[in-house]
């Protein structure tokens, strides 16, 4: 997992400026800036509108006494976004829209709630997003109302 992550913070900027210098040489350096501004904006208002839009889905869950899981994935999906659409750059900027529109975003998060929730469950948890629970399967169960943790002597 390391060895992909150091690949990653490698490979990606080259392969941005790569395309950068591509599209400059196309449209000019000029509208390639400008271009690179415009989509930056428009995701900053995406992230903006999508994050206010899970935000008060997860205010609605939790006022009717249910755990927000999906959303809770949505928002770290938006968060992420985010950060994709603050890294310059197109490829980078694009995978951040694809995470923004909601039929996209919910793939993304049922393959992430899939893969995840077998690892939670693996680790002795059970539950996941969107699922009742979210406890220890085994171990003994403390009431808070009658511990103490005085000793007699």
């Amino acid at each position: 997992m390391l060895a992909v992550l150091i690949l990653l913070l490698v490979s990606v900027p080259l392969v941005e400026l790569y395309v950068i210098v591509q599209v400059a040489g196309g449209l000019g350096v000029g509208q390639t800036i400008l271009l690179l501004l415009a989509v930056s904006v428009v995701g900053a208002w995406m992230v903006r509108r999508s994050g206010l839009g899970v935000l008060n889905q997860i205010r609605t869950r939790l006022e009717r006494g249910e755990l927000p899981g999906n959303e809770l994935v949505d928002g770290v999906l938006i968060l992420v976004a985010g950060a994709l659409m603050l890294t310059p750059g197109f490829l980078t900027d694009a995978v951040g829209l694809v995470l923004l529109f909601p039929p996209t975003r919910i793939a993304v998060r049922s393959v992430l709630v899939r893969r995840y929730s077998k690892r939670i469950t693996a680790a002795g948890w059970t539950g996941g997003p969107g699922a009742p629970g979210g406890h220890r399967r085994s171990g003994p169960t403390l009431d808070a109302d009658s511990f103490s943790n005085e000793t007699d002597d």
